[in-house]
């Protein structure tokens, strides 16, 4: 039997780097679009250097899409490139629409012209019910971003289903809701908290400053939640899921969880600083996972403790050495 062959997109982030890990257990030749840079930063993906194939592409270019469909032949795509953070949306508004909008459509072209046999997933955001409009959230959810990220995010959701429903081609999309992990960056809160929770204990810092310290998230794993993007690529028909934990967690949890996994109490060293409030005022994101955990028999397996204290651990021992 042939080796199933898949195209990740974003493959050197956290998404990427688990989802190539899965991939090759499920014995697939496995492949990652990475755009030509003079810095490259291949960390999250060292370790798998010699079992995938990195290949170049843009987002931003057309062709280079088109041809390199044509030259790998992927029997599945997974669209997870994008700019990610939504602090930086709002200073680099029009890049992050080329990326995290356009770049769907453009990929989406790239199928339908090449081969439109090809299993598409589109990684949607939580980002994207912005203002909500019901708690929790579920696919049915009224979508009212309140960031250039969210808006380019719904952008890229919502021409997925079109491309879906007007060309017939498998296009699925995973709202996603935060999803962490020892491999997030160092810009996200949960990382900034584990990093900051290690460099207090090796005597590195004294303070770890952050925002609003009663934020709400819906915090999972991104280990697990690979699993869901592959699995909706499995079924009959293509269609739209919430993957999330259900379970609400504040700043000020994360903080509990970090500093008692390393004997510290988090109130000698934490500093809410208003200039790391977000833009627009916080909505609690909460997913309702419950059409995935139904349809695709998906369900976390790390819980939000453990997946804390791993963090904590992994940025002990990086600082460690």
């Amino acid at each position: 039997m042939t080796k199933r062959t898949a195209l990740i997109t974003g493959i050197t982030g956290q998404d990427g780097s688990y989802l190539a890990e899965f991939l090759l257990e499920k014995e697939y030749r496995v492949f990652g679009m990475v755009r030509r840079s003079s810095s490259e930063n291949f960390e999250r993906i060292e370790h798998l250097r010699g079992r995938i194939e990195i290949i170049q592409g843009d987002l931003l270019d057309q062709l280079s899409l088109n041809n390199l469909l044509r030259q790998i032949q992927p029997d599945e795509v997974y669209n997870l490139a994008a700019q990610s953070f939504v602090p930086t949306s709002w200073e680099q508004p029009l890049l992050t629409g080329e990326f995290t909008a356009l770049g769907v459509t453009r990929l989406l072209e790239a199928i339908r012209h090449e081969n439109p046999g090809i299993r598409f997933y589109q990684a949607s955001s939580s980002e994207m019910f912005g203002k909500v409009r019901q708690t929790p959230q579920n696919e049915q959810t009224p979508f009212y971003p309140r960031s250039p990220y969210g808006v380019a995010k719904v952008y890229g959701h919502w021409i997925t289903v079109n491309y879906r429903e007007s060309y017939n081609i498998f296009a699925a999309s995973g709202i996603l809701f935060n999803h962490e992990s020892p491999r997030r960056g160092l810009e996200f809160v949960t990382r900034k908290v584990s990093d900051g929770v290690a460099r207090i204990k090796l005597g590195l810092a004294k303070y770890l400053m952050l925002g609003n310290l009663d934020a709400k998230r819906d915090w999972g794993y991104a280990g697990d939640y690979v699993k869901a993007m592959w699995i909706m690529l499995q079924q009959e028909k293509a269609d739209d899921y919430v993957v999330a934990s259900g379970a609400l967690h504040t700043v000020k949890e994360v903080c509990q969880i970090a500093f008692s996994a390393l004997n510290l109490n988090w109130q000698d060293h934490v500093v809410s600083d208003p200039q790391f409030f977000r833009v627009k005022s916080n909505h609690p994101h909460c997913g309702n996972p419950r059409k995935a955990e139904q349809f695709l028999g998906w369900k976390p397996k790390l819980g939000f403790e453990e997946m804390i204290k791993q963090m904590v651990q992994y940025d002990l021992d990086l600082l460690s050495h």
